[in-house]
């Protein structure tokens, strides 16, 4: 399995935007500061990355398939709904991309703007 050199137009940027939401995330947050709509949110987005990095190749989709099946279990012991994108649970399963995320949902809070 081999990444190319550099990656298509805004990957990166998305990528590193990602990554620096996710550590505001951890620093912000505590045991208790969590509710269902940041935990819902936060999941989505650990499924989401997972099932794009997955599109890298099948061994990735292989090892990634555990993170899917985890972020399920943890929307089912939280009470959240689990969605009905298929999970990666077979080796070498083929699994449709996700052409677009869930729509944002309203009323997080006053002046809530999304990460960006």
């Amino acid at each position: 399995m081999k990444l190319v050199e550099r990656a298509l137009p805004g990957v990166e940027e998305y990528a590193d935007q990602a990554a620096e939401s996710a550590c505001l995330l951890a620093d912000v947050v505590s045991a208790g500061g969590w509710s269902e709509a940041a935990a819902d949110d936060a999941l989505t987005a650990i499924e989401t990355l997972a099932e794009a990095l997955g599109g890298i190749g099948p061994e990735l989709q292989d090892v990634l398939a555990a993170v899917t099946a985890a972020a399920s279990t943890a929307r089912r012991r939280l009470g959240l709904p689990v969605d009905t994108v298929p999970e990666l649970a077979a080796p070498g399963a083929v699994i449709a991309l996700r052409t677009s995320c869930r729509p944002r949902r309203r009323g997080l809070g006053p002046g809530f703007q999304g990460i960006r």
